[in-house]
């Protein structure tokens, strides 16, 4: 006796595609059936709008679905797999040393530091399967290599993972780094650990351990030994700026002589910027304005980068570091104008940004105001009036007198006219124009702007 078969999926599923067809193909008063021949249909009747349509979608939606679930199957059996083989790896850094010799350690270390590359995933799960202790516990090793595959592998695993770096910190790696320091490590591993403190210290928390641990004086001294490679020194540089944002650490790194090394290396453009930066950061506090105040040719350094560096965040820097310093030290305003900052400020309000050209102006009138304070003091003490007579003679020809104003005050409006149009000559010339071109009369006219109208009013 015969076996009932019944038919498969496959099969199944297209003899009801074919006769949802037939039913969807029907015509007035015949249909056609699935064998060809026309049935006679006497009173037919209207289909359900859409329906058929439907089902036929939905019959023809179940292959689509299967292939999602594979693909949710695939992708969930390269998570175990991937899952696995962190699961030996962070075995095998726990492989103790004495036993298993250190090459497999540090393969291990090398792993970790390609799986945590570039997989935010990955360095969640090597930190919770415990990776961070034996590697933190492999720069007690003796041997340089390990201590190079470890720190670049704590490095990937610190990445955009604000848990992972405290537990990097709190599993005791700086103080450890700063003892390889101190045992004479080659260039190699200070660059790793250059490379870590500036990762460790961009989380707040971290920045006071950091700062107190005495890492301050090792990445000063990267930063201006000429044997450290140009990465190196720019990654120093940015960990000290990460180490200034916290005002605990301002009066360390004002100690370990940072300020007159940051304003010995603003003639180099690629480390200004951020020199900048961080004096910004160091005079908030009165320690660093007295850092800055004493160091030989500090204000002229300054004055020069707003000449030379077209960089907006320069400009915007340095006029705020000038700022400070003229609003809380009375004493530097002189040595700032001794040094041409009049000039300076007047091209950059000008040329700069709006940020630029607010602080220039408002740094005027603090230069201005103090000195014609200066001069009338030094008017009174004397009988003589200090105006010099240069500027006697150009004030009778350029301008007359204003009917009310005292002479010191005329004299400093003076300056200012005479500073602006030295300017401007100088802006001509920079632009390649001929002299000519700018007629006094439009020189002239530029005081007239509301930016230094504003500001020579107020002399």
């Amino acid at each position: 006796m015969a076996k009932c078969m019944l038919p498969d999926a496959a099969a199944l599923r297209r003899r009801i595609l074919e006769a949802v067809a037939c039913g969807a193909s029907r015509h007035r008063g015949r249909r056609k059936a699935c064998g060809g021949v026309d049935v006679a249909e006497p009173f037919p009747r209207r289909p359900r709008p859409g329906r058929a349509e439907r089902l036929m979608e939905i019959l023809q939606a179940e292959p689509s679905d299967s292939v999602s679930d594979e693909a949710d199957d695939a992708e969930a059996r390269r998570k175990v797999e991937a899952f696995e083989e962190i699961q030996r790896v962070v075995r095998r850094l726990q492989l103790d040393d004495h036993n298993a010799g250190g090459d497999p350690q540090e393969e291990a270390a090398t792993e970790v530091r390609r799986l945590a590359k570039d997989d935010p995933e990955a360095r969640e799960t090597l930190a919770m399967l415990g990776a961070i202790p034996p590697l933190v516990g492999m720069l007690d090793s003796k041997d340089p290599d390990l201590h190079v595959a470890a720190l670049y592998a704590l490095l990937n695993l610190g990445i955009g993972n604000e848990l992972n770096k405290a537990a990097i910190v709190n599993a005791g790696t700086v103080h450890k780094m700063l003892h390889l320091i101190e045992s004479g490590s080659n260039p190699s591993i200070s660059e790793a650990i250059v490379a870590n403190f500036l990762s460790l210290g961009a989380l707040d928390s971290n920045k006071p351990i950091i700062g107190a641990s005495g890492a301050i004086p090792f990445l000063l001294s990267a930063f201006r030994s000429p044997e450290t490679s140009p990465t190196a020194r720019q990654d120093a540089l940015r960990a000290l700026f990460n180490l200034s944002i916290a005002s605990v650490n301002l009066p360390l790194l004002v100690d370990a002589g940072l300020v007159p090394s940051l304003l010995a290396a603003m003639g180099d453009m690629a480390v200004t910027e951020r020199s900048l930066a961080v004096i910004s950061n160091l005079v908030a506090s009165g320690e660093g304005r007295r850092a800055v105040s004493l160091s030989a040719d500090a204000f002229a350094i300054l004055i020069d980068v707003l000449g030379w560096c077209d960089a907006a965040a320069c400009q915007e820097k340095a006029t705020y570091v000038l700022m400070m310093m003229a609003h809380k030290g009375h004493g530097d305003r002189a040595a700032m104008v001794e040094a041409g900052a009049v000039s300076a400020l007047l091209e950059l309000t000008l040329l700069g940004t709006p940020l630029a050209q607010k602080r220039a102006s408002r740094l005027l009138e603090i230069l201005t105001a103090e000195k014609g304070k200066r001069e009338s003091e030094a008017g009174g003490s004397s009988g003589v009036s200090a105006v010099s007579a240069p500027l006697r003679v150009v004030a009778a020809k350029t301008a007359p007198a204003e009917e009310g104003m005292s002479e010191e005050r005329r004299a400093v409006r003076e300056l200012v006219q005479q500073s602006l149009q030295n300017n401007m000559r100088r802006v001509v010339r920079r632009a390649n124009l001929a002299g000519d071109l700018v007629p006094q009369e439009r020189l002239r006219a530029l005081t007239a702007t509301s930016t230094f109208k504003s500001l020579l009013d107020r002399i």
